[in-house]
């Protein structure tokens, strides 16, 4: 016979195992729910969106008459606001994050800045929109510009990236710092040739899907006074002759996807809300391969390590 409590410590282990299945079947369900609502969703809008893709859909401005409007100014104008929003928001996003993980002294000043920067992660993106319109467009006089856009999704997303870079670096084990500063490394030899190399993965990721946020974002940009319909491109970046580089296309205005999609939906024709799916198969194809590329960042960078 075996002692009672041998057999409650038993009893004890099956009945935790037993909750165990249940939370992974519920879990399961729960993410079929999603997944299968999400697909179900995408696949009604390919339906309707997909007749309507073609080459002279995205080479086409939008125009009064839904069979030859296009994306061509929408999807140029994301890719340039996105341009300024990365340039802007990956730089200083992972610095502050390696600042406040590796350098910041650990007191109320810190702590407050931690506090701060977790909660605007959670802030409405209308608030920045705001928050822009007073700062960029007025007390800057950037004007409803490509830059002023940029420059608030940068501040939308810099929240979201401080916080995977922190919690990138945070994965790293003490053990390696230690390792490094046993050899004679420098702080910043530390952080720079051991701690980072092993948290890229996550920092990248975090990067990627902040910027996945951003370009589905409507409230700040229309804030600011993106135009909902615009038949003309931006100044090209590069010309021709020297200096061979135009900062011009910073100061112009531009419209985007979800606002070219807007502009789509609220006209009564059928064949306008033909081109908004369209569109929004569109920005979500671009979403997925976002995080796609943030899925293989992340497993090259592992693989790069065991090696």
């Amino acid at each position: 016979m075996e002692p009672q409590n041998v057999r409650e410590i038993r009893a004890l282990i099956v009945r935790h195992k037993r909750w165990d299945k249940m939370f992974a079947i519920v879990g399961l369900i729960a993410m079929l729910v999603g997944v299968m609502t999400l697909f179900a969703l995408f696949l009604d809008l390919a339906i309707d969106g997909l007749p309507r893709l073609s080459w002279d859909f995205f080479t086409s401005f939008p125009s009064r008459r839904a069979g030859q409007a296009g994306i061509l100014s929408a999807w140029v104008g994301t890719t340039l606001v996105m341009l300024v929003t990365a340039l802007t928001a990956v730089p200083l996003g992972i610095a502050a994050g390696i600042y406040l993980e590796e350098y910041a002294p650990r007191n109320w000043v810190t702590d407050l800045i931690e506090i701060n920067v977790s909660n605007l992660a959670g802030v409405p993106s209308i608030v920045y929109g705001l928050l822009a319109l007073g700062l960029f467009v007025y007390a800057l006089d950037f004007g409803q510009s490509i830059l002023s856009a940029g420059l608030t999704l940068a501040l939308l997303i810099l929240p979201v990236v401080i916080v995977a870079t922190r919690e990138a670096i945070r994965a790293v084990p003490g053990v390696i710092r230690e390792a490094a500063y046993a050899l004679g490394a420098t702080k910043w030899q530390t952080v720079a040739d051991h701690v980072l190399p092993y948290s890229t993965g996550g920092i990248l990721t975090g990067v990627i899907i902040g910027l996945a946020r951003a370009i589905g974002e409507t409230a700040p940009v229309i804030t600011i006074g993106a135009l909902t319909f615009i038949a003309f491109l931006p100044p090209a970046p590069l010309k021709a002759e020297a200096p061979f580089l135009s900062f011009d296309w910073l100061f112009a205005p531009f419209t985007v996807m979800p606002i070219q999609m807007f502009n789509w939906l609220s006209r009564p024709e059928a064949a306008f809300l033909t081109n908004a799916a369209a569109a929004g198969v569109v920005i979500i194809v671009m979403t997925l391969a976002m995080n796609a590329f943030a899925i293989w960042l992340r497993y090259r960078y592992r693989k790069r390590i065991k090696w």
